[in-house]
């Protein structure tokens, strides 16, 4: 792998000449780097001012005689540096663009502006916080705070979990950071529980590692897309660019490609060389891409994807009952705020159970042109930073006691309205009903089992 070295080839002037153009170019990919995007690109107001709680939404407000009670968030954690088996990737495509002689690299400038970019990931990176992720968590903290003062007062205690992937703990110190030494924890020292049976609830679940995570078959829909039309187009346009026999290229190099403007963008702010190589119709076939592996492995694609996290959920809303009771009870609240950091795959399928982004057809390899406009684009769900909020509120001056105890979650920051309401703000006793069966009858140990019989993994799915 090419190592960072002193004294750099320069970009081409061809390059330079296109740089303008390239950041334009660029401009219309963001949208489309699924797992791999910007938290701001849900939430452009906070390119200007991080810490803008954006503009008020109608109807954002709770009820004038509502006080928070408890505020539970599960984040994804900041922006990361790609994996290892990503950087190795992208050396091996990068190597061999150096490799070219330079009879040929004069011929192909795009290929020659690759070869002179600086390959400056290590493998040592894998996967870890970017300094760019410890801000999104500091700038998080500080905008929740921000938008529930009551719950962030001084003093008051805060419960902070993670995964036990270092990312989640630095993010999780991070966000410790970005509100400072107020709170109850009594200094900036950082006491997070590691709970990887919450927050990596997947590598627990027996039936999903065996018919999911290590079963290829489960990835069918993926596999035939990256051999479909769509993808030959893009592969076809990715080597013609890079003066490559097409032989050369699979769909695997082409998204470590798509995924380095990516990174590029997120971690250091600049347009990547590597975004020249691809339009904005590319981009969209790349996203799908990415999300029918989110779908397939960590959304509806298979039951188990979701109904493992029903140990997650059903532990919200234990600390929920929890708060209510003591709230009766005129106790103070033990847990005000709760804070757990994990990933994505911790996000996903919490969001499928509940039944939110779900869209009338399967997404599959060939309804591409089917699902343009689809709801599930984890982009949009799941970008680096994202958040899930609940907060329960006690409200006085109500009709009935059943609206004493009231509900709001927001993903992002933004108000979801609940399935059973399609408003903002639910009863807890509306809420709590309309999951019942999930809250009752979804049993990790019993979901997560093997199948004792030897039948298929896509049979049992």
């Amino acid at each position: 792998m090419a190592s960072r070295r002193a004294g750099a080839a320069l970009p081409s002037a061809a390059f330079l000449l296109l740089s303008p153009l390239l950041a334009m170019a660029s401009a219309g990919l963001n949208g489309y780097f699924g797992t791999k995007s910007r938290y701001e690109e849900v939430n452009p107001h906070l390119v200007g001012d991080p810490l803008s709680l954006g503009p008020a939404a109608a109807g954002s407000r709770p009820p004038a005689a509502c006080a928070p009670l408890q505020l539970r968030a599960v984040l994804r954690h900041g922006t990361r540096y790609p994996t290892a088996g990503q950087i190795r990737r992208l050396g091996e495509l990068h190597a061999r663009l150096r490799r070219r002689p330079a009879a040929e690299a004069a011929a192909c400038p795009a290929a020659a502006d690759l070869a002179a970019w600086q390959m400056w990931y290590e493998e040592s990176l894998d996967g870890r916080l970017a300094p760019q992720g410890r801000r999104d968590m500091e700038h998080l903290a500080r905008r929740l705070a921000a938008r529930f003062p009551a719950l962030f007062a001084a003093r008051r205690r805060l419960e902070l979990a993670s995964s036990s992937k270092h990312r989640c703990l630095q993010s999780s110190a991070a966000f410790r950071r970005g509100l400072g030494p107020s709170l109850s924890l009594g200094s900036d020292e950082v006491e997070v529980e590691v709970n990887d049976s919450l927050m990596r609830f997947f590598d627990h679940c027996a039936k999903f590692v065996a018919l999911v995570e290590e079963n290829d078959t489960a990835m069918c829909q993926v596999n035939a897309f990256k051999e479909g039309p769509e993808m030959r187009k893009v592969l076809e346009k990715v080597a013609s660019a890079l003066c490559l026999p097409v032989e050369e290229l699979n769909a695997d190099l082409v998204q470590v490609a798509f995924l380095t403007c990516s990174y590029e963008l997120a971690i250091k702010n600049v347009t990547s060389p590597w975004c020249s190589l691809f339009s904005e119709e590319d981009a969209k076939v790349l996203e799908y891409l990415n999300d029918l592996k989110q779908y397939w492995k960590r959304g509806y694609g298979y039951d188990i994807n979701s109904r493992s996290s029903c140990i997650l959920f059903q532990d919200i809303f234990q600390h929920l009952d929890k708060a209510v009771e003591e709230s009766k009870s005129s106790k103070p609240i033990s847990s005000p705020l709760i804070v757990q950091v994990g990933h994505a795959e911790t996000l996903q399928p919490l969001l499928a159970l509940m039944g939110f982004f779900k869209d009338d057809e399967p997404l599959k390899a060939n309804n591409y042109v089917r699902q343009t406009h689809r709801k599930f684009r984890s982009g949009r769900i799941v970008p680096y930073a994202a958040n899930l909020v609940f907060v329960l509120y006690h409200c006085d001056q109500v009709k009935t006691s059943k609206e004493e105890y009231q509900v709001q979650m927001l993903l992002n920051e933004k108000l979801m309205p609940f399935h059973h309401s399609n408003e903002t703000i639910s009863t807890y006793a509306d809420l709590k009903d309309y999951y019942k069966d999930i809250l009752e009858n979804c049993h990790f140990q019993e979901e997560c089992e093997l199948p004792k019989v030897n039948i298929t993994a896509i049979d049992e799915l």
